[in-house]
């Protein structure tokens, strides 16, 4: 009775994919509109797949697809027991992955509320070049720090705004300067403990609490600096420079991973890469290149 129900329904199916095909002709407007659903579909898996590569949930991402096609296939030969098994375990996963994965998929919805549309028609070249400026500010404060072994954490806002983050310390709205930076971080000052946040091209506070990541995600030997800089890396999508007070290194926190022992021109390429050229395309980051170039040569002459 059951197989026989069974029986019935995936003909139905087909008939109505079939007699829905041929409806298409009749209806260019339906085969277009059906045209962009797939499109919007691709669109969409292909972003999935390009956020989740990299990161701790794309092993869980070809996880479910093993399991998608697990319960697919034990559907299609009728192994009844083995299909409620795998379509309970998709039902109750759903749930889990929500519980599991909440900082990265807050880090998702956040990013999709980003307004990205100035990015369309163009951007400010003047932002974009004093952003590349801030950045070799930023690597000149890094190197003096590392230099006298002054703990260093450095937070570069992108995209996501962490205003709590910049509330939580002390207000400065100041221009960014290499000599700022290193007198912040100068030992026993009022603002050197903590982490200095640029936002907007700005030093926008200092003395600011970040977040900390578990011990499971960082090594045993890192101290308190490195495991604030992955966790703010890890709840949203700002860049963290550190400088370690024990050895000295210079490492770069992003997208909840270190990192460690960067050198002066690896922490400049890492930053305009992750700051300049994906907050304002390459194509504007080789003009800030040939503006700076030209400009070299006018001052020559």
């Amino acid at each position: 009775m059951i197989e026989n129900f069974n029986t019935t329904l995936k003909e139905l199916y087909q008939v109505n994919i079939v007699e829905y095909l041929q409806s298409l002709y009749n209806q260019p407007f339906r085969l277009v509109m059906l045209i962009l659903d797939l499109a919007i579909v691709i669109f969409v898996i292909t972003k999935l797949i390009n956020f989740a590569k990299g990161s701790r949930a794309w092993q869980l991402l070809k996880g479910i697809v093993f399991l998608v096609i697990a319960t697919a296939v034990s559907g299609m030969l009728e192994l009844k027991i083995l299909n409620y098994l795998l379509s309970s375990v998709m039902t109750w996963g759903v749930f889990a992955l929500i519980v599991i994965f909440q900082p990265e998929l807050r880090r998702a919805l956040e990013q999709l509320g980003t307004n990205k549309f100035t990015k369309f028609f163009g951007i400010d070249k003047d932002i974009a070049t004093k952003t590349k400026e801030d950045i070799y500010k930023i690597v000149i404060a890094a190197v003096e720090l590392s230099k006298t072994k002054t703990g260093g954490l450095i937070v570069m806002e992108r995209e996501i705004q962490i205003k709590d983050i910049i509330s939580s310390g002390v207000e400065m709205n100041a221009e960014v300067s290499p000599q700022l930076l290193v007198n912040i971080f100068v030992p026993k000052t009022p603002l050197h403990d903590g982490a200095v946040v640029i936002s907007n091209n700005k030093i926008a506070a200092a003395a600011c609490m970040l977040p900390l990541a578990s011990d499971k995600d960082i090594a045993k030997e890192l101290g308190t600096r490195h495991r604030a800089a992955i966790g703010i890396s890890k709840e949203s999508d700002a860049i963290v420079v550190v400088v370690s007070e024990e050895t000295g290194k210079i490492s770069i926190a992003k997208d909840g991973t270190l990192i460690a022992d960067v050198k002066e021109d690896t922490l400049k390429k890492i930053l305009i890469k992750n700051v300049v050229v994906k907050q304002f395309g390459e194509g504007n980051k080789n003009k800030i290149d040939r503006f700076h170039k030209i400009k070299a040569v006018l001052k020559r002459k």
